[in-house]
């Protein structure tokens, strides 16, 4: 019907297994690709038989690709799961699955590096001692190799390398959504939500001599963003979904609901999400994907997060999602950074970002802003501290791949940063084993590392830490009257110096931070001492005892955090 093929198939049972091959014209210039040589893959098929992986034969034109291929599965779907309520996230814990749990020596091995490790009752314990009460799953969706990795010995670790958007990559989720069902609903009894990232930007059949897999074979001209048959590429790898055009807008709402209501899940982060509100002119916040994300009647209740920047014209966006969006904040990430390192200027920056950061996010809530220091694209939180500059010789690309101009620097030390994204407005994400100071050895770009790199060594994680960020956890919850989701009023918030006066904002080269905060009656302070230890100096004519320092030594102690109760 109109430009919609559909067939039936009789007698079809649970288990059968199955491909398309789709005949039609080659016509580069027009966007028309067809092969039937090519084995193609159900965009709409919820699993797989085998792992994706990558052959030169998938990018050769009349070359058959049956044997390479994994096929599609028939099976019976879940059945829907009722709304449940959400909550917004206080702290999101993001984690690879594989990477997580394949050395955790409390996992039963054949769960090692799967999603069912992560409702073992070891995992669930770890999680709630640190305070988390939202996981963010890094990509699930069946995936394929970049075609530059074989030949170096390497693989995908991530998954930010999509092929399908509704089956499960079997060596994440080997049984099936199922799987994954199981494992939110024990997350869900300790009281953790469940959020997955996604990657509705581009697919793994990436630029024109990609590998023809499924979307490319089928509609090729539908699917991706493109001009005359030359493809975008505003996400930098190699193709860019049309997700403006209806089809390609059905599709991800229609997988954006399938694990919702099947899986049970909380919600989503959305990577590179510019990418869905890029019209012909630019990006939207209100262009039609966004504003059906928005306003569906199960996804608009979801957890919804944008990474609020792609790599095209115009394509850094923080603070520009519609309401009813939170956004990754990177200028909290390198405004935090810049007042550790001891950069001129960056007091006053660290002080909007202290505060939830108003001047992007004014028109929502601090609660708006994902405020995180690491992710799992850069340094870890440790090899910030510890490496000047970025060390991914591993990669195979010339220590060439990866940010060159991360915010690091080689003295500082971990607490100070942990406790700072602790005591400040907005919600709070730390990245897997940055609680107990996960190493990469300086590879600040270890996409490609299904290794040692990025599986967490818990044999030597830091249990003083652990205890750290677990301590920093019952801080908050103590001084949650003084954190709340709002915007520090003038008559709440007073700025002082090392000297107990007024802040000098015109001081460049501020390394002392002190903010008091009123509430009911109450006072405590909160004091970001990137300099030399100094005694506290009072703001107010009583006197104060410190509750807090993540330091040792004097009451303001060097490169340290502190918090202070009026007495």
């Amino acid at each position: 019907m109109g430009e919609t093929f559909t067939g039936f198939v009789p007698g079809v049972k649970s288990g059968t297994q199955y491909g398309f091959r789709v005949q039609g014209p080659w016509a580069p210039e027009e966007g028309l690709l067809f092969d039937d040589s090519k084995l193609l893959i159900d965009p709409y098929a919820t699993q797989i038989a085998s792992a994706y992986n990558y052959n030169p034969a998938l990018s050769q034109r009349h070359v058959d690709t049956a044997s390479l291929v994994p096929k599609c599965v028939v099976e019976e779907l879940l059945p829907d799961l009722p709304l449940r309520p959400v909550t917004k996230p206080k702290l999101i814990y993001e984690l690879g699955v594989r990477s997580f749990t394949k050395l955790h020596p409390g996992v039963p091995e054949a769960k090692r590096g799967t999603v069912a490790a992560l409702g073992e009752p070891i995992i669930i314990e770890h999680l709630k001692k640190i305070g988390v009460d939202t996981v963010e799953l890094m990509p699930l969706h069946a995936w394929i190799d970049e075609r530059h990795l074989a030949p170096l010995g390497l693989s995908n670790a991530w998954g930010y390398n999509p092929v399908q958007y509704f089956a499960p990559d079997p060596r994440l989720c080997p049984g099936g959504w199922a799987e994954l069902k199981e494992a939110v609903a024990k997350l869900h009894a300790a009281g953790i939500q469940v959020i997955l990232d996604v990657v509705y930007n581009h697919s793994g059949e990436s630029d024109v001599f990609g590998p023809t897999i499924s979307f490319r074979g089928l509609d090729n001209a539908t699917y991706y963003a493109q001009t005359k048959g030359v493809l975008h590429n505003d996400t930098g790898c190699g193709n860019m979904l049309a997700c403006n055009h209806p089809h390609v807008m059905q599709m991800i709402i229609d997988s954006l609901r399938f694990l919702v209501l099947k899986c049970g899940l909380d919600g989503y982060r959305f990577d590179l999400a510019t990418v869905l509100g890029r019209m012909s002119d630019g990006f939207h916040a209100d262009a039609p994907l966004i504003k059906a994300i928005t306003h569906d009647d199960v996804l608009g209740s979801r957890i919804l997060i944008a990474e609020p920047w792609d790599v095209g014209p115009g394509g850094y966006q923080v603070g520009h999602f519609p309401k009813g969006w939170s956004e990754w904040n990177d200028q909290y990430r390198d405004g935090t950074r810049r007042f550790w390192r001891g950069d001129d200027w960056s007091a006053n920056q660290m002080a909007t970002r202290l505060c939830g950061s108003s001047d992007l996010f004014a028109t929502r809530a601090p609660s708006a802003s994902i405020n995180f220091i690491a992710a799992h694209d850069g340094f870890t939180l440790r090899d910030l501290t510890r490496f000047a500059v970025k060390q991914n010789e591993a990669n195979g690309e010339g220590n060439r791949d990866g940010n060159a101009s991360e915010v690091t620097w080689m003295d500082g030390n971990v607490e100070a940063l942990l406790a700072t994204l602790f005591m400040s407005r907005g919600t709070m994400m730390i990245t897997a084993g940055d609680e107990f100071g996960r190493t990469q050895n300086g590879n600040n770009n270890a996409y490609c590392q299904d290794n040692a790199i990025t599986w967490l060594n818990w044999l030597k994680a830091d249990q003083n830490l652990i205890a750290f960020t677990s301590n920093l956890s019952v801080l908050r919850a103590k001084l949650q009257d003084f954190l709340q989701d709002d915007f520090v009023k003038p008559e709440e918030g007073t700025w002082f110096g090392a000297d107990g006066k007024a802040f000098n904002w015109n001081q460049p080269q501020n390394r002392f931070l002190g903010l008091v905060i009123s509430r009911g009656g109450k006072r405590i302070a909160i004091v970001l001492n990137a300099g030399d230890a100094v005694k506290f100096a009072s703001p107010t004519q009583k006197k104060w005892k410190r509750i807090f320092c993540s330091g040792d030594g004097a009451e303001c102690a060097a490169r340290a955090v502190s918090v202070f109760e009026e007495t």
